[in-house]
């Protein structure tokens, strides 16, 4: 960081989205991955996890951070705009993130495309909310936190690979699937989505909110012959509410293949 005391972007939803309180946060994540099941051999590349509230998507974005292997030094994290509408990729105009259980350093470098906008950081939950898991799961690492606003697949997938860097990179794309549909219409409809994901095909707007950020990510993923997993795909008439509109949501882990 700078010199003298740093630029922080605080939290927007502590408290409304997941606990404030520190230690009622860190036992709530910790519950979350202790109930998902571990993973198994070298840890993924990318993940595709959900982005509401702890009580509704919290145990699906646990199966896909339960995956995740040592040593990850930083992370890429990418989600779409929900409060500012903008055109491309924007960092927030901050040095590090907060969360209850304190400072991430944001890492800026090697992205010269890609603008500062603060306004359409401050009030965006879509990256806020996976910092947590993170800091629970990795303890120390730095951060390329990416809002997603109108841009083309083409376009994302040029600053992924610009940021893609090595092992010690991971990559997170923040999507919900569909959106306050009947249960049983929710899951037919992300059962096609989540298939489309797995063929690292593109997905429409109205079938994931973070569609342009997660088709950025499957352009590269085609490009570079990578392997999708689905790891969870359920919505919040699983998890916490009724039946009538429902959320859906979905864990995916993008692993390398040997040659």
């Amino acid at each position: 960081m700078s010199g003298g005391t740093p630029k922080v972007r605080p939290a927007a939803v502590a408290g409304t989205f997941y606990p404030q309180d520190a230690g009622a946060l860190r036992a709530q994540v910790d519950a979350l991955l202790a109930g998902a099941r571990p993973g198994e051999g070298p840890g993924p590349k990318a993940l595709i996890a959900p982005h509401a509230g702890y009580m509704y998507s919290g145990p699906i974005a646990a199966a896909a951070y339960a995956t995740v292997a040592p040593p990850i030094h930083r992370v890429v994290l990418l989600g779409p705009a929900h409060y500012v509408p903008f055109r491309g990729v924007a960092l927030p105009d901050a040095e590090a993130m907060w969360t209850p259980l304190g400072e991430v350093e944001i890492d800026c470098a090697g992205l010269p495309d890609v603008r500062r906008n603060e306004a359409a950081h401050a009030r965006e939950h879509s990256l806020e909310v996976h910092l947590p898991f993170l800091q629970r799961r990795l303890g120390e690492f730095s951060l390329v936190p990416l809002v997603v606003g109108d841009a083309p697949a083409g376009e994302v997938a040029e600053v992924l690979e610009a940021a893609w860097g090595g092992p010690d990179t991971l990559v997170v794309v923040s999507t919900d699937l569909s959106h306050y549909l009947p249960y049983r219409v929710a899951q037919s409809r992300d059962e096609r989505t989540a298939r489309r994901i797995e063929a690292l095909e593109p997905v429409e707007d109205d079938d994931a909110c973070g569609a342009a950020p997660l088709n950025g990510l499957l352009a590269v993923a085609r490009k570079r012959k990578m392997r999708m997993q689905r790891l969870d795909l359920r919505n919040s008439g699983d998890t916490a509410g009724d039946r009538s509109r429902v959320v859906g949501y979905g864990a995916f882990a993008l692993l390398e293949v040997s040659a």
